[in-house]
């Protein structure tokens, strides 16, 4: 039988603090939370291997999901730079294991998913923290009912981020997300200040994209 005890250790040590990640409350989340228990049964010998893991197969148009390799995920929450009192959204929560993480950084989490399966999956996971809701809707639109929040978390990459979830910040919070595809996206925090927005690039991320934020083309003759 793995140990996954010790698989946890060894993504902490070979996979996370070898990419500049020295938060110490974001390391303790990420050897707390038991990646094994977010991901499908067949799958959990995989939980974690250096690389992202499907959680969700493509069917019917609608791509795969998958739980963000966790790498660049743990430097997405360290740049979120997480308070125990922020309030905050998760857009795209899948499983639910982002979710776990920021639950035990944030005071309240909204752990928002589309997929009415994936939002049952997270219920049930996500069933002993206490600080998490779990709300199905479509993830472009964010969550206006819980708004506004100190921190939006985008859990994977968009092409464009709508002004529905700017819209959704509180004076001073901040959106962190992953703007583009492949090698080429970016990691970004956009500050909403004096009723104004403005953003920030970080560094380049590749991660799998999240439905429903691919812009919209315009006609050209």
């Amino acid at each position: 039988m793995m140990d996954f005890e010790a698989a946890r250790a060894k993504m902490v040590d070979n996979q996370i603090r070898t990419t500049d990640v020295t938060s110490h409350s974001v390391l303790t989340a990420f050897l707390t939370v038991p990646r094994e228990a977010f991901v499908p049964e067949k799958s959990k010998a995989l939980a974690y291997i250096d690389n992202d893991v499907e959680i969700s197969p493509a069917a019917g148009g609608v791509s795969a999901r998958f739980l963000m390799e966790a790498s660049p995920l743990a430097k997405l929450l360290q740049l979120a730079a997480i308070s125990t009192d922020d309030a905050v959204l998760e857009v795209g929560c899948g499983t639910g294991y982002t979710s776990a993480l920021l639950a035990m950084l944030a005071g309240s989490v909204v752990a928002l998913e589309c997929d009415e399966a994936l939002a049952a999956e997270a219920k049930k996971n996500l069933s002993g923290y206490a600080n998490v809701s779990v709300v199905t809707g479509a993830l472009e639109q964010g969550n206006g009912a819980g708004a506004p929040y100190d921190l939006i978390f985008v859990n994977g990459s968009v092409e464009e981020v709508p002004a529905a979830l700017l819209g959704q910040l509180a004076e001073g919070g901040r959106l962190v997300t992953v703007q583009g595809y492949g090698n080429a996206a970016r990691a970004k925090v956009f500050f909403s200040e004096n009723g104004a927005v403005s953003e920030n690039v970080f560094f380049n991320a590749s991660v799998k994209p999240l439905p429903g934020f691919a812009k919209v083309r315009e006609f050209v003759f």
